[in-house]
């Protein structure tokens, strides 16, 4: 099993990482143990998922690299995050039995949704 993802994000970045994780996504942010908080970046967790951002000096979004995540409605998520202005890129007939889309994050990172084809 997995225990966590992580993803880059930029230093300082933090309240934007919010913006998208908690208030877009509906993920919870996860508190950072005090050892590892004072380096930035934030943990997110939700649907059976975790993600860490962490803190890179010389940032650079993952374009192809990316988590994939089970969604429980993907179609109220695309139509949030395109509402937002971000990318919702489906690629629905390429894997059987599942409906999917790609979008990026606020720093550009890859992110690809799933959930079972009905």
């Amino acid at each position: 099993m997995i225990h966590h993802v992580q993803l880059a994000c930029p230093r300082g970045s933090e309240a934007v990482s919010r913006a998208f994780y908690v208030g877009l996504l509906g993920l919870a942010e996860k508190p950072k143990p005090p050892a590892l908080a004072a380096r930035g970046g934030c943990w997110f967790s939700g649907y059976g998922a975790e993600l860490h951002l962490g803190v890179e000096d010389d940032f650079r979004p993952a374009r192809k690299a990316h988590p994939a995540l089970l969604w429980p409605d993907l179609d109220a998520l695309a139509t949030r995050l395109t509402a937002a202005g971000y990318p919702v890129t489906w690629g629905d007939d390429e894997l059987p039995g599942l409906r999917r889309f790609h979008t990026q994050d606020v720093h550009g990172n890859r992110l690809e949704f799933l959930a079972p084809a009905t």
